[in-house]
């Protein structure tokens, strides 16, 4: 079992895919304890990489299709938003 912390602003450190089937379990800032499969989270990881590139204007594999610059800006995540509650199915 991994036990990753929710820090101050809401995110937890994720920067690549967990296994599938390994139980994470992350303790919120409000004390809550949610447990998780290694393919939920990479869900919500894979949600927020979609946003974050959507959001600079990258494509799918986070390459930007700007004219180069001299200084290429980084093109994925290291945090992922989570919030109490999203592991469980909405009705």
């Amino acid at each position: 079992m991994i036990t990753l912390k929710q820090d101050a602003d809401g995110y937890i450190r994720m920067n690549k895919h967990f296994p599938q089937t390994v139980a994470i379990a992350i303790a919120f800032t409000d004390g809550s304890v949610e447990q998780f499969s290694g393919s939920q989270l990479n869900e919500f990881y894979d949600a927020a990489q979609a946003e974050f590139r959507a959001e600079n204007h990258l494509d799918a594999k986070g390459f930007s299709r700007r004219p180069a610059k001299t200084v290429q800006s980084k093109s994925s995540i290291d945090y992922v938003p989570v919030q109490p509650g999203m592991g469980t199915p909405s009705a």
